[in-house]
């Protein structure tokens, strides 16, 4: 059974620990109808980035404050539209294993997104998270991995990133983490190593790191 060995893992949300691929279609849809453009011409965008870097690219004559009101659009419908948002497999288990001062969530979301997320599928708020609201620039820029690291007190070459978008994945890889993709929401990733859901990851926590078989 193939094994890493890293001191902390910076967990992705949507699509690796809560299944949300429902509500992001749906509220998506009303975004694109809201700018007037098919959801098919941006779906290809939508997936493991902030909203606020996707929207100026799909409305590119929206003014700032357009884009603004189009963000606070679409936070405000993903935050209410939660009901069919759950844990997805391995999810929960996972995080009550591992030590808090351990792993980390780095979301493409903002904090309310996120809270609302966690709280649908029923999983533990982190002692460590990094949203969108807290970075400048996000996936697949590195930069959201680099503070999730930074936040835990560890280099981000000895951690692990888990993915499940393409943007998440090179960000990790960027970040210079190691990093395993899971195929949750997207069949091709360029990840070293590629699962089919997290509950193919056994995670044995120790006082030195954390062991990472699958």
């Amino acid at each position: 059974m193939p094994q890493l060995v890293v001191d902390a893992i910076l967990f992705d949300l949507d699509g690796t620990l809560v299944d949300s691929a429902a509500s992001v279609e749906r509220n998506w849809r009303k975004l694109a109808d809201e700018i007037g453009r098919p959801f098919e011409e941006i779906e290809h965008l939508i997936h493991g980035v902030p909203g606020k870097q996707v929207i100026p690219r799909i409305a590119p004559e929206a003014s700032p404050e357009r884009v603004q009101e189009l963000v606070a659009f679409l936070e405000e419908g993903e935050s209410t539209d939660t009901g069919d948002v759950v844990a997805l497999p391995g999810a929960a288990a996972a995080l009550d294993l591992l030590p808090t001062n351990r792993w980390a969530i780095v979301t493409s979301g903002g904090l309310r997104l996120a809270t609302a997320r966690l709280k649908a599928g029923g999983l533990p708020y982190p002692r460590h998270l990094v949203t969108a609201d807290d970075v400048r620039i996000g996936k697949p820029d590195p930069a959201p991995y680099l503070a999730g690291a930074a936040l835990l007190g560890v280099d981000p070459r000895r951690c692990l990133v888990v993915e499940d978008a393409p943007a998440g994945v090179t960000a990790g890889l960027a970040a210079g983490a190691q990093v395993i993709g899971v195929r949750t929401t997207h069949p091709d990733l360029a990840a070293p190593v590629v699962l089919d859901s997290l509950d193919q990851v056994e995670f044995s926590p120790d006082r030195l790191g954390v062991v990472v078989s699958y």
